[in-house]
């Protein structure tokens, strides 16, 4: 919207001037008016057409390196609940959690339901016998968190890195209980992500609202104010979900 205010304004402005030239500068000057003016013209025309296209390749730069930081995270994620299936919580640092990726077997369990003696029950109506019904999970066998995840590939092991923007940046990773119930949240600053780029660009992508694009401040998996396991990104950047 500011660039087309803009755009109209330069629009007036020259309208006004050629007026203004046509008007009360005298015939002999008018040559030299004009040629200073065509500069103008290009000059605001090439601050303009820059304006623009640099928005536009900001936003292009933008979309492939959220992509490479949102995959890293749905790793981070899955590598999270897969722990969380063995441990009962979520891994607060990431040699916790490339280790348990690294050994880590997930078992396979089946439910079934079956009848068994209800003791009290039974008991209670003077011998006769009353069943009840109980719920069992047996355990089928296992499986390789680094073979189900990451399918062969070592990338697991530098889980921690944000691997675009600013050099050697890492993720945030968080992990404990809401309501006893646990909870993590792993995070990256878009500052970080887009650390070599205007300033006023990445601002204006702190301020996104939008359902296509990643909102707030930060890329985020899960959350430690809610019971959450999902991302703050729209699908349109992965493939993986």
């Amino acid at each position: 919207m500011k660039v087309i205010i803009a755009i109209v304004v330069i629009i007036l402005l020259t309208i006004g001037i050629v007026w203004v030239i046509d008007k009360f500068v005298p015939k002999k000057i008018k040559p030299i008016i004009n040629v200073l003016l065509w500069a103008l013209i290009i000059f605001l025309g090439y601050i303009t057409y820059m304006s623009v296209y640099k928005e536009i390749q900001f936003n292009q730069l933008k979309q492939k390196r959220f992509a490479v930081v949102i995959d890293r995270l749905i790793d981070i994620r899955d590598s999270q609940l897969a722990y969380k299936d063995v441990n009962g919580s979520y891994a607060g640092n990431f040699n916790d959690l490339i280790k348990f990726v690294e050994t880590g077997k997930v078992p396979i369990t089946q439910r079934r339901d079956t009848l068994v003696l209800d003791e009290e029950r039974t008991k209670l109506f003077g011998g006769v016998e009353t069943m009840m019904t109980v719920t069992l999970i047996d355990t089928l066998s296992y499986y390789s968190v680094k073979d189900s995840i990451f399918k062969g590939n070592d990338r697991y092991k530098n889980m921690m890195n944000v691997g675009v923007g600013k050099e050697g940046a890492k993720f945030k990773l968080e992990a404990g209980t809401l309501d006893d119930i646990p909870v993590f949240e792993a995070s990256v600053e878009k500052s970080v992500v887009l650390d070599d780029q205007e300033p006023y660009l990445i601002e204006k992508e702190n301020q996104v609202i939008s359902v296509d694009g990643v909102n707030g401040s930060a890329l985020t998996v899960g959350s430690m104010e809610k019971v959450f396991t999902k991302g703050n990104w729209p699908k349109s950047y992965t493939n993986k979900e």
